[in-house]
């Protein structure tokens, strides 16, 4: 069965006429007629029966007719996407993030990027740092923000954006609340409220931690930003947090101290499939993402 027996046998069951259906089409009546009875035979039933100078649909060839024009609109809608697709100034662009980036950062980037391309379409992704990963891998993306930014993977690469500041975050009327800057080593007796162990922000936390000499007691843990926040502003205890997920502002607010010793930062990138060329959209919003945080920089 081919593309073109379905073609002719849609348009010659609109018009009901072969005649008139193959002058539509552009193309002799014989070559209509030769396409419909090779269809009624591989199929082996009767999709037409003569009426006056007319072809009227059998109750099977209605029932075929439905389905084929549901096939068609498929094939046609799909044909519509892969041109959008590779259309840098039409298409899809399909982007993993951390949470932690959906505040602020990630709105940011996008919204700037809608000026230059107002058509170009978003599908967006939260993960983990072994979920965006595995999606890079697996295709299911295709760019991605991450952090920390892996140095060497054997599937994906990429490209370093920036390095940011991790804060200590406290209860507002905790006593060191009020200070310009603390060392890390000043919170060991606290309580610490934690992201869980899925999220790279934990690891980065207890590194700092062990460097600063102490195991942190954990009290409290969370998956998501607000929650982690709020429960330190609520007085739950203390966490340490990147600044741009602290922008929002809330009635829960926590006190944020910058921390000197040990210095605690977190890498953020941007990684796709290694050796692997990007769709032409999504290449289109790599180029202005390095060219974006180049200028910030």
């Amino acid at each position: 069965m081919e593309l073109r027996q379905l073609q002719y046998f849609v348009k010659v069951a609109q018009k009901q006429h072969v005649t008139q259906a193959a002058e539509e089409l552009h193309v002799a009546q014989s070559a209509v007629s030769r396409q419909i009875h090779q269809l009624e035979q591989e199929l082996g039933i009767m999709l037409f029966v003569q009426k006056g100078r007319n072809l009227q649909l059998t109750s099977v060839g209605k029932l075929f007719l439905a389905r084929v024009e549901t096939i068609l609109a498929d094939l046609e809608r799909a044909v519509v996407e892969v041109h959008e697709f590779l259309d840098p100034t039409l298409g899809e662009v399909r982007v993993g993030f951390p949470h932690s980036l959906g505040i602020n950062l990630l709105p940011t980037v996008v919204a700037a990027f809608r000026k230059q391309h107002p058509n170009v379409k978003f599908r967006l992704r939260q993960g983990t740092f072994l979920s965006l990963i595995r999606d890079i891998i697996e295709g299911e993306i295709d760019l991605s923000f991450i952090s920390p930014f892996p140095d060497t993977h054997d599937f994906v690469a990429g490209e370093l954006l920036l390095t940011e500041e991790l804060f200590a975050i406290l209860p507002k009327q905790h006593r060191l609340a009020s200070e310009t800057e603390i060392r890390l080593e000043e919170l060991q007796d606290e309580s610490f409220v934690m992201f869980s162990e899925a999220y790279s922000l934990r690891r980065i936390v207890l590194a700092a931690c062990k460097q600063a000499g102490f195991m942190p007691r954990i009290e409290f843990e969370g998956e998501e930003t607000d929650t982690i926040r709020g429960l330190v502003a609520a007085g739950m205890g203390v966490s340490m947090m990147p600044e741009m997920a602290l922008t929002e502002t809330s009635l829960l607010q926590p006190a944020k101290v910058a921390i000197t010793e040990p210095k605690v930062t977190r890498t953020i990138g941007l990684i796709r499939r290694k050796d692997e060329k990007l769709p032409p959209v999504a290449e289109v919003f790599q180029r202005f993402l390095l060219e974006y945080f180049r200028k910030q920089q």
